[in-house]
């Protein structure tokens, strides 16, 4: 089995052949669209060909964020106890839910301006067939009423 994962950007980030088991790990600090591959070969040694695999399982678990940080080499670097370093752990938490809660907010800005907008131009598209409508019903009136005196229908 094959496991790569590709960026837009940089193109291969990780690739690991024969990879039946295990963990795999990369750490970015950019935010980036990400393609994970897994690609299952098994070849026969008498014909060449692929015989029909068994069944495969693969479990994908990707963290990101606060909750893929490696705590315990950052307690080991800065040489923390382990009260510091749950109070570290709780302080990134903190500061990733207000930095969400402001991403939130932004959104929620802009599309309640988006939701503004188009509420204004469905209003005006709704006044402008109606003075459309409006018109045509009295040009129609007043066309029928030529019309039938035309014909002589009504005086």
């Amino acid at each position: 089995a094959v496991v790569s994962t590709q960026s837009t950007g940089d193109g291969k980030l990780f690739a690991k052949e024969k990879a039946e088991s295990g963990k795999f790990a990369f750490t970015l600090d950019d935010y980036d669209m990400f393609s994970v591959c897994f690609k299952g070969q098994r070849k026969s040694e008498v014909t060449g060909r692929s015989p029909p695999a068994p069944e495969l399982s693969v479990n994908l678990s990707i963290k990101r964020g606060v909750e893929a940080k490696a705590y315990n080499e950052i307690s080991k670097a800065e040489k923390l106890k382990p009260m510091e370093l749950e109070l570290k752990k709780l302080e990134d938490l903190s500061e990733a839910i207000v930095n969400d809660f402001q991403y939130m907010k932004s959104r929620e800005k802009l599309m309640r301006d988006t939701n503004e907008s188009t509420n204004s131009r469905v209003l005006w598209f709704s006044v402008f067939s109606m003075a459309v409508l409006l018109g045509l019903a009295l040009w129609q009136v007043f066309y029928l009423k030529r019309f039938f005196k035309a014909k002589k229908l009504i005086e």
